[in-house]
């Protein structure tokens, strides 16, 4: 095995691969872009020629019968994450998938097993928790600066809603908000409390105008402790993008909570005794993290930070998040 590095195939060209992941991986340390598909080959050759990837593909199938590729990334719709997964994993190659991994839970453990058992690692791609930051504010939490936590309000919205093509505004490729943003609140809360929810109750905007999906979403989760965790997650809303984590002595604000860009926006506050401490965390792409965590579990360095089953039971969230907007009930985990 390779392990200086790690030759990755990037199956399709959404605009997250290229405007994110391409260049995270190129500036890794593990890996190389070395081949793109593209069910269009004119697209896989532009795209190509705009990152300086060697090989391109007209067809998905074409990228995984290379034997030079070892991991693939599939950044493509979500209906389509569990059937490039297996069949890269059919075809011995590790996986980094889009969030969520999955339509649901189901689907997510079908996918961790058949990963399991071609022998090949499965990551899900929340880039943001593998920036410093999200460790950085756990240890604060440990600390018990800001005392007992009470609670967590995450946001993540933005106004696409008049983007007619958008893939999210569909219900058979799981389009909707919860799918699309509401996750990274769930999966943050559950990464700080290191402890599952028990019930979810969330209240959504169903727009006749966009497939019946939720465009505007507002959760509850119920977690052990007492602990309550709100989210509000949108496509056609104001735009917002943080996290708080309110304690019996003081709170921590992230104000660019899930996108991680050049400092200032990946440090955070404290807030306690009326005075506003800024932690300042040095910037590191989460993308180029995310890349490198992958590679070192594959060369067998270090395992990965987030095992895939944590992507199953993040699922099993927005399963009952998803029941909850849809009967307007609470739903127990």
């Amino acid at each position: 095995m390779n392990t200086t590095k790690l030759r990755w195939g990037i199956l399709g060209c959404a605009a997250i691969a290229e405007g994110s992941v391409i260049p995270g991986i190129q500036a890794s340390e593990t890996g190389i872009v070395q081949a793109i598909a593209s069910r269009e080959l004119d697209k896989a050759e532009e795209t190509a020629a705009q990152f300086g990837i060697p090989v391109t593909y007209g067809s998905y199938e074409e990228l995984l019968a290379d034997s030079e590729i070892e991991a693939v990334y599939i950044p493509l719709p979500n209906h389509l994450h569990k059937e490039w997964t297996l069949k890269a994993a059919e075809a011995g190659k590790h996986v980094l998938c889009e969030k969520p991994l999955a339509l649901d839970a189901a689907e997510a453990l079908e996918m961790v097993q058949a990963c399991e058992a071609a022998g090949v690692h499965l990551a899900e791609a929340f880039m943001y928790r593998h920036h410093p930051r999200y460790e950085i504010m756990k240890e604060v939490m440990r600390s018990g600066e800001i005392g007992e936590v009470r609670s967590i309000h995450g946001t993540y919205t933005y106004n696409h809603a008049d983007e007619n093509d958008n893939v999210r505004f569909h219900r058979h490729m799981g389009g909707g908000s919860i799918y699309d943003v509401g996750c990274y609140p769930i999966s943050a809360a559950r990464f700080l409390l290191d402890q599952e929810p028990h019930a979810a109750t969330v209240k959504a905007f169903f727009s006749p105008d966009h497939d019946h999906v939720d465009m505007m979403a507002t959760g509850l989760l119920e977690f052990p402790d007492d602990v309550a965790v709100t989210f509000d997650c949108a496509m056609w809303a104001s735009p917002r993008n943080t996290l708080e984590i309110l304690g019996t002595l003081g709170r921590i604000q992230a104000h660019s909570a899930f996108v991680s860009r050049p400092n200032p926006s990946c440090h955070f506050f404290i807030v306690k005794d009326e005075e506003l401490r800024e932690v300042v965390v040095p910037y590191e792409n989460p993308y180029s993290l995310q890349a490198d965590n992958l590679a070192n579990a594959i060369w067998g360095v270090r395992p990965l930070r987030f095992e895939p089953l944590d992507a199953v039971k993040n699922m099993r969230v927005i399963d009952a998040c998803l029941k909850s907007a849809g009967t307007s009930q609470r739903v127990e985990l």
